[in-house]
């Protein structure tokens, strides 16, 4: 039975999730790894693992991190919203910067 999730997930998510699941594959089978071994070192079921090579967005989150960490792309999962790379961040970083800066006057004690 599939979550509610699935459905208001949005077409493109769905179809970037599925080719991250194809590329998952593809590295693996590139490691000559199988998918139960992989299962074992990323720590799910067999099942878990056949979903997340599908895209399934139900898996969690650390277990795509940690296949990612597996198959030896642990540090650009680190990378993925760094700051310094956000351009839309940086952006709305300048966006709001004042125009002028002001010091706000404190009265003198007597």
């Amino acid at each position: 039975m599939r979550s509610a999730f699935h459905d208001v997930l949005p077409s493109s998510l769905r179809r970037l999730l599925s080719k991250f699941g194809v590329d998952l594959a593809r590295a693996r089978r590139k490691r000559r790894l199988t998918v139960a071994m992989m299962a074992e070192r990323v720590g799910v079921a067999k099942g878990t693992y056949a979903r997340m090579e599908k895209g399934d967005p139900a898996v969690s989150m650390g277990a795509y991190a940690m296949a990612l960490y597996v198959l030896g792309f642990g540090e650009s999962f680190g990378d993925l919203v760094d700051m310094r790379s956000d351009e839309h961040g940086l952006i709305l970083d300048e966006e709001r910067l004042p125009k002028r800066v002001r010091i706000k006057k404190t009265p003198s004690a007597l």
